[in-house]
């Protein structure tokens, strides 16, 4: 990494930093949603998909996706639960989805071939 980088990665803040501020300054609200630029932090969640998360008094369930260039959260007031499978399942689903849009890709670009070559 340059040193250019790393100067601007130390400035810029954490993501948890940005959620929890987020709740709090929204007044803990049962539920929102809201997105930021991973660009615009250090992602210091990433490889998370759903887990517990501590704003002020209150307990959160976090749904985090990231849907590039952006990091969506989806956040529910809950009572503290263990979501180890929940997160689990999620980076499976996400994996499959990754996995069919390679497969699909490439049946679509064989097509193409095809298709050009037949003329």
């Amino acid at each position: 990494m340059t040193n250019a980088l790393r100067h601007s990665a130390k400035r810029l803040p954490k993501a948890s930093v940005v959620l929890t501020n987020y709740l709090e300054q929204s007044n803990e609200p049962p539920w929102t949603s809201f997105f930021v630029k991973y660009s615009s932090v250090v992602d210091d969640q990433r490889g998370r998909s759903h887990f517990n998360w501590k704003a002020g008094s209150t307990n959160y369930h976090v749904l985090r996706a990231g849907c590039f260039p952006y990091i969506k959260y989806h956040c529910t007031k809950r009572p503290y639960e263990n979501l180890e499978s929940e997160d689990k399942l999620f980076k499976i689903l996400k994996l499959v989805n990754l996995v069919y849009i390679i497969i699909h890709q490439e049946k679509s670009s064989q097509e193409k071939r095809v298709y050009k070559t037949s003329f």
